[in-house]
């Protein structure tokens, strides 16, 4: 039995032998009227399906499977050419090919230029982007697990053994953009890959250099600019971005799939990295040293970052988690764990320049933090985020960095600005006649702005964690930046020790400076609650109580009422709004009482007022004579103040403060991230405001017709 079943697999494999050798003699045989067959079946699809001239000036075999072509062009029909090639070659691998799979072997291109043109809002390149029709009613349900491999695959398998390109060209060109890519030369031999490329003639060469295995799903690549940095003018041109480096290296471990998900392990590194853009900080942000090795999984409806995964700044490190599910709905997860490492080490990880007040900072001690979010598209309102920094017991400053945080506890100047200009220096000491100390200030206001401003203020150590999930809640819903979640701690800090521009730099240093000044006692309650009530804006350079209760009432902050307390808390989120909650009888509009109500009842609850049936003191206050002849209406508010981010715990907008004729500025996060405004005609409306515009005028014409 053993030897009859050996016969047969002798036979099998050498009648299989034969019918491959016999099916490969007779494609070598009509390989050529194949070739030509295929090429004339591309050349009139490319015409039918994408509106596409393809013309081949020659194309044959040379050896067994590499396939010559010479003077290709290619012009989408009543467009500009996209693509020119003056000779190319490319061999695939047999033994694949057998089993249906088309890997490249080698790949030669020399004298070739694409070229994409777009004017108006007709392009060259349309055909690249047009999807194919689907059938809606048998279209397969996505799994992002197969999709990531097959994509991935198919890109491996694009990657030739061999390659030897000279003198190809990628440019792209509009009206008002520019940009040419040229490779004058490009290898792979024996899977070490070579390139130079130079952007747009003299602004920049690049090398992409590395080792390539993709039949085991491997590479390694570096991309450097030799003795200069790589750098990308055109995003400092048309963002205002700039960013360069010395090396950037990626590389891929394996791929695989594995229990139903696609896993990619890899890493990314980084060294010299420098960003500057005034949305994200005021200086070059330079990371001298940086990377990630992570581990990346695609299920059948998610995508994700594995835990496993870590990242590296310096000696400082972290493990990231993030999970982002499409289906039955979004939910979006994010973790990051530090374990507990020497403190100064985080420190000095810090990118340079990213948090000024902090370079040089000398502390000892260990550090460790856990953040947690997890946000259910479906349920917002039950979102859960947990923040957790926390220090081992030895943990202190051993010396400040930059900036005094202790500054607070002494006489200084504040200086508020206003548009990026300083207004005027305020002493905060008792030198200054409008200085109050918090001991002569009415419990009335002190009681009625930490109701409206920070409840919690006396008992938390900085940040409050429920109101920072709230306005995630918020935010999320509206798809807009409309609540904050900043403490009183927060604001001052912001203030004092801090610049005004809003930069992404600017709230992380903030939320540091806070954590070190609350949890190293650093100053009291009592006197940061006192700085902040002699800082705060109240109105047009009206700063501090003192200046305030003198303005409005002609008070001392002392003789403050219940009523014109909670009037004064009312208008720290737009202080210079303050004039129009008044009526010309020097009373308060009727709206507000509501506020007053909600404010009052809410002080009741925490024990500083008796409970009022009368609004809480509102029909009690009047404004001073004085200022009555300056209230008249107003349409646009401008919103400024110590809380000017719109931090207010409790979210309250008691004006209308949105402009009836400016300019709308909707939108996308990365626009909002740099800066980039819609563009705008001489009357200062956007192309979205005209469009609308004229169809409201024909919708117009449309009603003015008879039936």
């Amino acid at each position: 039995m053993h030897k009859r079943l050996k016969k047969i697999l002798i036979v099998t494999s050498i009648t299989f032998t034969v019918l491959v050798l016999s099916g490969i003699a007779v494609l070598f045989a009509k390989r050529d009227a194949l070739l030509k067959t295929a090429i004339a079946k591309v050349v009139q699809k490319a015409k039918n399906s994408y509106h596409l001239q393809v013309k081949i000036g020659q194309a044959g075999f040379i050896g067994l499977s590499t396939v010559n072509f010479k003077d290709i062009t290619i012009v989408p029909l009543g467009r500009d050419t996209f693509a020119n090639l003056r000779q190319t070659s490319i061999s695939v691998k047999l033994l694949p090919l057998i089993w249906g799979d088309i890997k490249i072997g080698e790949l030669n291109v020399y004298d070739a230029k694409i070229t994409l043109i777009k004017k108006d809002s007709l392009s060259n390149y349309d055909f690249l982007l047009k999807k194919k029709p689907t059938d809606t009613l048998n279209k397969p349900k996505l799994n992002l697990a197969d999709l990531g491999y097959k994509l991935l695959h198919k890109t491996l398998d694009k990657v030739p053994d061999d390659m030897d390109i000279k003198n190809f060209s990628i440019s792209f060109n509009s009206d008002t953009t520019h940009i040419n890519f040229l490779l004058p030369k490009a290898t792979i031999k024996s899977g070490q890959l070579k390139s130079i490329i130079v952007l747009n003639k003299t602004e920049a060469i690049w090398h992409l250099d590395g080792d390539l295995d993709p039949s085991n799903q491997q590479f390694n690549i570096f991309w450097y600019a030799g003795r200069h940095k790589v750098e990308f003018p055109y995003l400092e041109k048309k963002y205002g971005l700039k960013l360069d480096f010395d090396t950037l290296q990626f590389a891929m471990e394996s791929a695989k799939r594995h229990s139903g998900n696609f896993e990619v392990v890899g890493s990314w590194g980084v060294k010299n990295l420098l960003i500057n853009h005034p949305r994200i900080s005021a200086e070059n942000v330079i990371i001298k040293n940086g990377s990630v090795a992570v581990k990346m999984i695609a299920g059948e409806n998610f995508v994700a970052v594995d835990s496993s995964s870590t990242i590296f700044l310096g000696k400082a490190w972290a493990h990231p988690y993030f999970k982002y599910t499409l289906q039955p709905a979004k939910i979006y997860e994010l973790k990051l764990k530090a374990d507990e490492q020497n403190a100064q080490e985080i420190f000095d990880a810090f990118p340079i320049g990213l948090f000024g007040s902090l370079e040089g900072i000398k502390v000892a001690g260990k550090l460790k933090y856990d953040l947690n979010l997890y946000l259910d598209s479906k349920h917002p309102s039950r979102v859960i985020f947990n923040s957790d920094l926390e220090s081992s017991n030895d943990f202190k400053i051993l010396a400040f960095g930059k900036n005094n945080l202790q500054k607070i506890n002494n006489p200084f100047v504040y200086t508020p600005y206003e548009k990026g200009k300083p207004v005027r220096d305020i002493l905060v000491a008792p030198e200054n006649p409008n200085y109050t100390p918090i001991n002569q200030i009415s419990p009335n206001i002190k009681n009625a702005l930490l109701t409206s401003e920070d409840p919690s203020f006396y008992s938390h150590k900085g940040f409050v964690e429920e109101s920072i999930r709230q306005s995630i809640a918020t935010n999320y819903k509206s798809k807009s930046f409309k609540r904050g979640g900043s403490t009183i701690s927060m604001q001052l800090v912001k203030n004092i020790y801090l610049s005004r521009k809003k930069t992404i730099a600017r709230k992380i240093e903030e939320i540091l400076i806070v954590w070190l000044i609350e949890n190293q006692h650093l100053s009291t309650k009592n006197r940061m609650y006192e700085v902040y009530l002699n800082i705060i804006e109240w109105g047009l350079n009206i700063y501090g109580i003192g200046e305030a209760s003198q303005y409005y009432f002609g008070k001392s902050p002392a003789e403050l009422s219940l009523g014109e307390g909670i009037y004064l808390a009312s208008i720290v989120p737009k202080p210079k709004a303050g004039l129009y909650a008044w009526q010309p009888d020097g009373s308060l509009k009727p709206h507000l009482r509501g506020y007053f109500n909600l404010i009052g009842r809410l002080m009741a609850q925490k024990g500083y007022i008796a409970r009022d049936s009368n609004a809480y003191g509102f029909y009690g206050v009047r404004i001073k004579e004085s200022l009555r002849q300056q209230i008249a209406p107003q349409d646009y508010l401008l919103p400024d103040s110590i809380a000017d981010d719109g931090d207010g715990f409790l979210g309250l907008n008691i004006f209308k403060s949105q402009p009836k004729d400016t300019l709308e500025k909707k939108v996308g996060f990365f626009n909002r991230l740099l800066g980039i405004t819609p563009k705008v005609d001489s009357t200062g409306k956007t192309p979205k405001q005209l469009r609308q515009e004229r169809r409201e005028e024909r919708r117009k014409l449309r009603d003015k017709k008879p039936e």
